[in-house]
């Protein structure tokens, strides 16, 4: 799993400690922001399910539709996660009871 931080911004609010980065596993690409006091809990967290966002600017569009924002990325985080989803191209499908469990749980 690939991480790298980013500046999320939301409301004349920053995070510039928020992460984002590509799931293998979950082939998905993920955005974490803006915990709370105590770290435990995130205003924002994308990227949770399935192939959930396989592009950043999916990822882009679902973080704008709740009110966050992290764009422009630098370029160096871009070329990064382009070659974190590039590297599991021909990763194969996660098959067996774990995934075939996730699949079933996620379809409900």
């Amino acid at each position: 799993m690939s991480r790298y931080t980013i500046t999320v911004t939301s409301d004349g609010r920053s995070d510039e400690d928020a992460v984002i980065g590509y799931d293998p596993p979950l082939r998905t690409f993920f955005l974490q922001a803006f915990p709370d006091e105590s770290g435990d809990d995130l205003a924002l967290w994308l990227g949770t399910s399935d192939r959930e966002y396989e592009t950043v600017d999916a990822l882009h569009a679902a973080g704008r539709a709740k009110g966050f924002d992290f764009m422009p990325l630098p370029d160096s985080v871009a070329l990064s996660l382009a070659d974190d989803l590039a590297k599991e191209a021909d990763r194969p499908r996660h098959d067996g009871p774990p995934a075939a469990l996730m699949r079933h749980l996620q379809s409900d």
